[in-house]
């Protein structure tokens, strides 16, 4: 029996939601002192395709943006990094003293091969991780450098501008891979 392999290290991600700038930076912030030095940054997205959060946030205008971590990590910290900017929007909410949640953070990684998102709601095409978090298959990346939606990827990731910023994340990982093997 083979002895077993350490995975290949991953792109830690961050997709914030929120309505409030001040939110916004906090969380930020916070991400940088919990998960290292930010490399990318998307530009703010109109969050307008679902109201999901509207209940919690308010009508809106609600905002998306990622955020891209430098450092590689280990695909296996995905629950922990979860659990952890769970307790981080909680902590936000009260910094700000609001009546609800301010911001959502959902953390996850960017593979050679996929998009990959954390979650605590369980559903059929969710691998259960630990602590009742799950990985999300978010989208696929093609060989010809396209994205490839499945039929549970979320609404506003099917947009082709985050397909281009993650395509552009995934270059640079693959580059630090490269490094990272050497």
């Amino acid at each position: 029996m083979a002895a077993p392999r350490s995975f290949t290290p991953v792109k830690l991600v961050a997709g914030l939601i929120y309505s409030r700038e001040e939110a916004r930076g906090k969380a930020e912030n916070r991400l940088r002192e919990l998960f290292g030095d930010i490399d990318a940054g998307s530009p703010d997205f109109d969050f307008n395709l679902t109201d999901y959060y509207a209940r919690e946030m308010g009508p809106g205008p609600l905002k998306r943006a990622f955020l891209v971590f430098k450092d590689l990590r280990s695909p296996e910290e995905l629950p922990g990094v979860k659990l952890r900017t769970n307790a981080l929007e909680e902590e936000i909410r009260q910094a700000l003293g609001a009546e609800s949640r301010p911001v959502n953070i959902d953390p996850g990684y960017v593979t050679r091969a996929a998009l990959i998102m954390a979650t605590a709601k369980d559903f059929s095409h969710r691998v259960p991780l630990r602590d009742g978090i799950y990985a999300h298959l978010e989208f696929l990346f093609t060989s010809a450098g396209g994205v490839r939606l499945l039929d549970w990827t979320y609404p506003d990731f099917r947009r082709p501008e985050y397909h281009d910023f993650f395509r552009g994340v995934r270059a640079v990982y693959l580059h630090q891979l490269k490094k990272w093997t050497a």
